[in-house]
């Protein structure tokens, strides 16, 4: 009898939106070391790679992935202080599959600040500055102490500062390239559990002090994730608003000579006394996507109940999985929102994930 071939899971199990085609061979690099040998092996064999941290912020086709996918599951916490500025300051390193989340929970344990307006936020601390994540007046750019890389064409791993990565809204000179891999990230903490300071309105709000101020590391926290778990965007198996890739589509930003037209076709739409929220940016504004979708017609759960992927019940920045969606399906949503947001305002939106085999165009 001969012997039974294993079977090679679909990708889907490995995200968070629960989408995927399978790969033609799955491997959980455990440790630092094994991750690099696992990377340069493939590239000395001519393998395919696709690398996958926590699969919150990826859409695989249905088709899968022709080539080897290497789960980041390492992982490793360390804490350590280091002159800046020429005042002593903490730090913390943790190895890039170390789960964002009890990343940040540990270090508001240990007694500092400085990460918790990201608390909730699904994934891996590798993939955080790649994207540069970002949530409640809080992203990564402001805190990353420096990235440790595998340079693929040499096989060499070096430390790289902020400066070199090129960090802006939503992106760095690490997304959509695979040239390098990132191994390690270290980030700069605060003293005596203070937070950083809370420049989100919702989130002041909701601790009761002044924009710009500071409090307790560990109650931001605990707000934090209650606003989000609000806004099904802390991880639950049992909740399909949770089966979903984040916020779907970044915040627009427009320049300031597209501005004027597009708030007038807002207000024709809408109404002369409508309140339009935006933000400073460079060379522009940053208006809000989920404010945009939701003003074009697209509601909470649509199209509806029986539509197998749809916007979030909670929050119409999300797409949702309602358990027997595909990728085709989520496309297919997408493209919808995006093209029905241009169609009223004249704004583009933009995806936040990363695609593999598939695209809204």
């Amino acid at each position: 009898m001969s012997n039974p071939q294993p079977t090679t899971p679909r990708l889907a199990e490995l995200t968070t939106l629960r989408l995927g085609g399978p790969a033609r061979a799955v491997h959980h690099a455990r440790d630092t070391e094994s991750l690099i040998a696992a990377v340069t092996g493939c590239d000395a064999a001519d393998e395919p790679v696709l690398l996958i941290g926590g699969g919150s912020n990826l859409v695989i086709s249905d088709d899968g992935f022709p080539g080897t996918a290497i789960v980041v599951a390492t992982s490793g916490i360390e804490f350590g202080t280091e002159p800046r500025d020429d005042v002593p300051t903490p730090y913390v390193t943790a190895d890039a599959g170390t789960d964002w989340d009890t990343l940040v929970a540990r270090t508001v344990d240990e007694g500092f600040g400085g990460l918790e307006c990201l608390s909730g936020i699904p994934g891996a601390a590798g993939t955080t500055p790649v994207q540069n994540v970002g949530a409640y007046g809080v992203e990564v750019a402001d805190r990353l102490r420096g990235v440790r890389l595998l340079d693929r064409a040499t096989g060499e791993t070096s430390w790289v500062g902020p400066e070199s990565l090129g960090l802006a809204y939503r992106t760095s000179r690490l997304k959509g390239r695979d040239e390098a891999v990132v191994l390690a990230v270290s980030f700069w903490l605060n003293d005596d559990a203070v937070s950083a300071p809370i420049r989100y309105r919702e989130l002041a709000g909701a601790l009761g002090i002044d924009e710009g101020g500071t409090t307790d590391a560990a109650l931001v926290r605990e707000r934090v994730l209650a606003l989000r778990a609000s806004k099904g965007m802390v991880l639950d198996a049992a909740d399909h608003d949770t089966w979903s890739a984040g916020s779907f589509f970044t915040n627009p930003i427009v320049d300031d000579a597209e501005l004027p037209e597009i708030l007038a076709r807002i207000r024709e739409r809408l109404g002369e006394d409508v309140r339009i929220p935006r933000f400073p940016a460079d060379g522009g504004a940053k208006l809000s996507a989920g404010w945009l979708i939701e003003r074009a017609g697209f509601g909470r759960g649509f199209p509806g109940p029986d539509a197998p992927a749809r916007l979030s019940t909670k929050h119409t920045l999300a797409l949702t999985n309602r358990g027997a969606a595909t990728t085709a399906d989520l496309i297919a949503l997408a493209a919808r929102v995006r093209d029905g947001v241009h169609a009223a305002f004249g704004v583009t939106l933009h995806p936040e994930p990363v695609f593999v085999g598939c695209s809204l165009d």
